[in-house]
């Protein structure tokens, strides 16, 4: 029988469409018609989910059934009705939380675990007590007798933290990262069924309908890929939050570095009782990132990683032909040589003289392929560069690897002798505004690497950049207190809500009654394209506005939460 959730077909303007069932109401109009069939015996959502879906429409400024349409994977027909099988067991018994309990914090968040009301965390575990903190809270909950949800930000390869909770918990334990449509449709309806007691998942898992949840926990919560890019634009931390505010669960924003919002929200603070960070050495950058402190350690390093974020051999400097300095022919971006061809950065064409058309350049060298050079002829360990289509890992036996930014994943503790951070200065000339925040928890992500008595090592020519130094300390604070001042002078304090809109011109001033504390205004073409920043209590005045204005063609799109 239809009700709160279920998929049905009725019928509109002569057509048969679908719509999901949201519930009674005595404000029918005059002429009604029925309901022809229910399309499915699933409920997509039950009423919380049916509350947070409305509450992800209005702070997201969405349409209620695009937020209802992520809920669940597209249907397979096929699926539905199917016999799901008994809830799995346990491969043994769940460990007994010994790591959190000496936190700061830790017998408060294990405590709440399980309880049924809104306990919100920030766990900022130490580099080898990331996945164990996190199988911890786990534990805690399934103790309980309740269910739990883990986001993690990526599905490959797959996380050491998602690895971990398998280990622990066996077949109760629910990877729902990703496969075909029939796999992701199954999974869905075994996790609604009650099969798993553990859902581990990427950005859709926040949305899981899984009966007795008590826990969520987001892994790596500052990551940019917990962002959605497509609509609705939600961020799976706030997802989190106001699902635990609306159903009273315990919520743990985990992360070795938190975002500045998550440092700036007043919650409980999780956090070790003592330094557990390797020492950090800062150095100068010595020619090509060669400083000699860092060649030093690497002719000793068994196991290194060096963190280089930059891709290629370097970057053309000079037309060999006319002596011009080098630009794109077809765009004037910049020039790169990378796996042995030179191409604009900017839009990828071929690498030729905007003034000649010559293809021959004058390389300033610098970038992983070059590190990989230099740190070849050393002659340490051998030296292996991950490229774009390598799986990112930790290095091996008698191995130093090179990698960037898309290699630092949740790969567990990495144990290595050395971690070095090259070109540590470039992320003040990176534009956008978070992009001193994403390279500084890529930074203390990539140093936790290295075991308790290794080597850690940063090139900069500014020591006491709170960047750096919370590389230093490993401890953000410092540098969360100067990004929270540093976005409030651009107009854009930490935890505002922040909204691209494209429309016809006249559309800044309709916006401009809102007191944004921001409000950039471009042409894009015909369209004009206003980047504001509003105090989170105007969010839902603001998006009846954006409806009006959109029903009157002002407005002809919105994109929340964009990266900036």
């Amino acid at each position: 029988m239809a009700g709160v959730g279920s998929l049905v077909q009725v019928p509109f303007h002569g057509r048969a469409v679908r719509g999901w069932v949201l519930g009674a109401t005595d404000d029918l109009p005059r002429r009604m018609l029925a309901v022809k069939k229910a399309v499915s015996p699933e409920r997509i959502f039950d009423e919380e989910l049916l509350g947070l879906a409305r509450w992800v429409s209005e702070r997201y400024v969405a349409p209620l059934a695009a937020v209802l349409g992520r809920l669940a994977p597209p249907r397979l027909a096929a699926e539905d009705g199917q016999d799901r099988g008994a809830p799995g067991a346990v491969r043994r018994p769940p460990p007994t939380p010994e790591v959190l309990a000496s936190y700061r914090g830790g017998p408060d968040l294990l405590a709440a675990a399980g309880r049924g009301r809104f306990a919100p965390s920030v766990l900022r575990p130490a580099p080898e007590d990331e996945v164990v903190a996190t199988v911890e809270v786990v534990a805690a909950t399934l103790a309980a007798g309740r269910r739990a949800i883990v986001v993690v930000p990526e599905a490959s390869p797959v996380p050491a933290t998602a690895a971990a909770l398998v280990g622990a918990f066996g077949d109760r334990v629910a990877l729902y990262l990703g496969g075909s449509k029939r796999a992701r449709y199954g999974m869905w309806l075994d996790i609604a069924g009650g099969r798993f007691d553990v859902v581990v998942g990427t950005r859709p898992a926040v949305f899981a309908r899984i009966p007795s949840l008590a826990t969520i926990v987001v892994s790596r919560e500052s990551h940019p890929a917990h962002r959605e890019d497509r609509a609705p634009y939600y961020h799976v931390r706030d997802v989190a939050l106001a699902r635990g505010r609306l159903a009273g669960l315990t919520v743990a924003l985990s992360a070795i570095c938190p975002s500045s919002e998550a440092a700036a929200s007043g919650v409980l603070e999780v956090t070790p009782p003592g330094r557990r960070w390797v020492p950090v050495e800062v150095v100068r950058p010595g020619p090509e990132g060669r400083a000699p402190r860092l060649v030093q350690g690497l002719r000793t390093a068994r196991r290194a990683f060096l963190f280089s974020p930059l891709p290629g051999y370097g970057m053309a400097a000079v037309c060999r032909t006319c002596g011009e300095p080098a630009a794109c022919a077809a765009c004037g971006g910049l020039l790169r040589s990378e796996e042995g061809r030179i191409r604009c950065v900017v839009c990828e064409a071929p690498g030729r003289c905007r003034n000649c058309g010559a293809t021959t350049f004058g390389i300033r060298r610098g970038g992983q392929e070059r590190v990989e050079e230099w740190a070849a002829g050393l002659g340490a360990a051998p030296v292996t560069r991950l490229g774009p289509e390598d799986l990112p890992r930790l290095p091996g036996d008698h191995e130093i690897l090179v990698g960037g930014p898309d290699d630092v994943r949740d790969l567990g503790p990495g144990g290595l002798d050395l971690v070095a951070v090259l070109d540590a200065d470039l992320a003040e000339r990176r534009p956008g505004l978070a992009a001193r925040e994403r390279a500084v928890t890529t930074w203390m992500e990539a140093i936790a690497w290295a075991r308790p008595g290794g080597r850690a090592i940063v090139q900069s020519t500014r020591p006491n950049d709170p960047a750096v130094q919370a590389l230093v300390q490993g401890n953000p604070r410092r540098f969360h207190a100067e990004e929270a001042r540093r976005r409030a002078e651009a107009g854009f304090p930490v935890g505002s809500a922040v909204f691209r809109v494209a429309g016809r011109t006249g559309v800044e001033a309709e916006l401009d009654r809102f007191e944004p504390s921001a409000l950039l205004v471009s042409a894009l073409g015909e369209q004009t394209v206003c980047l504001l920043a509003l105090d989170p209590r105007r969010v839902p005045e603001f998006g009846r506005a954006i409806r009006e204005l959109a029903a009157r063609d002002l407005v002809t799109r919105v994109e929340a939460e964009p990266h900036l």
